[in-house]
């Protein structure tokens, strides 16, 4: 992270990244200059803790729901929640009312996970699969929604607002998206980084799991509306990145093996490092140009997951 503070057109060391770091802690003084501190330390300091906190929870959030709906190619857009929150962030938009936008995403967030759960649930009893289906359905009347909202009343510049919010940016990144990043990691997901009994008991299924003292149907449903309000409050932040929730739990299930105990602290790394990596590419790459952090990580992402897929397969 402190190296990626130090990439971009101005000149900045890890030595000056420190330095700035430390006065702002009253632990020293700072010999740089105004602008170089302001660089460091309101531009892209925050920006960078904001990307590791928001992949961090995206990973574990992946993990999560892989292991409870036993779906491989589950992630934390699977229960709606992207198109939920997209929809929110859309209709402040169009709006004009933009200061909204955190809020109204997050609410859509929620109110998509509610729709998915009661759609879900009256069809029958909760299953992964009848969750998993019910989440499609959901995705799919939302995303629609948010096409006809944005067809049928955006205009100007609010186009240009809506896309870069929907392949999702850290351009606006400041110390308050950072510290509601950071607190909704701290408050959900490392409580979530701590299921790991749960999670793999499910791995053997629901029977095995009740076998082991587990209410299947409440640990599921609360891992689930975990991951959703973690979820929202990170979209909220960043609007929607892809690929982290789904490429991270496979790629760090080849490093820790299927295990979870050890699996998510090291998802929750490797999610960090990823996005951070991943943001730092979307604004030097291109420069002066900035390109949504949801571009690169799909770029970055897809190749990966088929290789991913590719390995796997001959492994079996």
């Amino acid at each position: 992270m402190f190296a990626a503070v130090t990439v971009g057109p101005a000149d900045i060391s890890v030595a000056d990244v420190c330095r700035s770091v430390a006065s702002h802690l009253s632990l020293a003084e700072s010999p740089l200059s105004a602008t170089r501190d302001a660089i460091i330390w309101e531009l892209r300091l925050p920006r960078v803790l904001t990307a590791a906190f928001i992949g961090a929870g995206l990973a574990v959030c992946g993990v999560v729901l892989q292991a409870s709906t036993r779906n491989p190619l589950a992630d934390p857009y699977l229960l709606g929640l992207s198109s939920g929150a997209s929809l929110g962030a859309v209709l402040v938009i169009v709006a004009g009312v933009s200061v909204a936008l955190p809020v109204a995403a997050f609410t859509g967030s929620l109110l998509a996970l509610a729709g998915t759960l009661l759609l879900a649930g009256s069809a029958g009893p909760q299953s992964p699969s009848r969750t998993v289906l019910a989440g499609v359905a959901v995705s799919s009347a939302l995303s629609a929604l948010t096409s006809l909202v944005i067809f049928w009343s955006a205009t100007g510049d609010s186009y240009r607002e809506i896309l870069g919010w929907l392949l999702g940016s850290l351009a606006g990144a400041s110390w308050s998206g950072t510290a509601i990043a950071a607190a909704a990691f701290l408050a959900l997901g490392i409580p979530l980084a701590l299921s790991a009994n749960t999670l793999n008991a499910f791995a053997f299924g629901d029977r095995t799991a009740r076998s082991l003292g587990i209410n299947t149907g409440a640990a599921r449903g609360l891992l689930l509306a975990a991951s959703a309000v973690l979820t929202g409050a990170l979209v909220a932040v960043s609007g929607s990145i892809g690929f982290v929730g789904l490429l991270i739990p496979h790629a760090a299930r080849l490093l820790t093996g299927p295990g979870h105990r050890l699996l998510l602290p090291v998802a929750a790394l490797g999610g960090a490092l990823l996005l951070v990596a991943a943001d730092t590419i979307a604004r030097s790459a291109f420069d002066p140009r900035e390109l949504p952090v949801g571009i690169i990580t799909a770029i970055l992402g897809a190749p990966a997951f088929a290789l991913l897929m590719l390995r796997a397969r001959r492994s079996l």
